[in-house]
């Protein structure tokens, strides 16, 4: 271990906390601006891009378990911002349109319902995402206690606005 190792872990710990705070702080703004969490919103605005679609499909696009979509689709029925009704397509699949409250609350969104680094990961370059994820895959196997189910739970959910 060299003597810049415990200068430079302190470096790459404040990056980290750059970005959690980031992250918690814009989730923060999209609840106040919108009033529903960001994993709400980030349902919402894929209903809004893709009318009638079926749990399966949004739970792949969210990146999360299909019950868990289902959980947070049934919350937003609850709350009048989705409604199910069958798909023009399939009249045997149930599919989600948004519902007046949801159209209200995706116009007052201050930006992407996913957050701040979806979209900074998708703009960087490839090179560097691929960089960042062989390095991360690495830092990852070092945690103890890592639990692999993390991944397919929403950023939103996991900082605490």
């Amino acid at each position: 271990m060299s003597d810049t190792t415990p200068q430079l872990t302190l470096e790459v710990l404040q990056q980290f906390r750059v970005i959690y705070g980031t992250m918690r702080q814009y989730f923060r703004e999209l609840e106040d601006c919108c009033g529903l969490p960001g994993s709400h919103m980030w349902v919402l605005q894929e209903v809004e891009r893709t009318p009638e679609i079926g749990i399966t499909e949004l739970a792949g696009r969210l990146g999360i378990h299909q019950s868990t979509c289902s959980q947070l689709v049934e919350k937003l029925v609850a709350r009048n911002c989705l409604i199910k009704k069958k798909q023009s397509v399939d009249l045997r699949r149930v599919g989600l349109c948004l519902a007046d409250d949801g159209r209200k609350a995706i116009a007052a969104l201050p930006g992407p319902a996913e957050g701040v680094l979806p979209e900074a990961l998708a703009a960087i370059p490839d090179v560097a995402l691929k960089t960042l994820n062989i390095n991360l895959a690495e830092l990852i196997s070092y945690l103890p206690g890592k639990d692999d189910a993390f991944a397919s739970t929403p950023l939103a959910e996991m900082v605490d606005v």
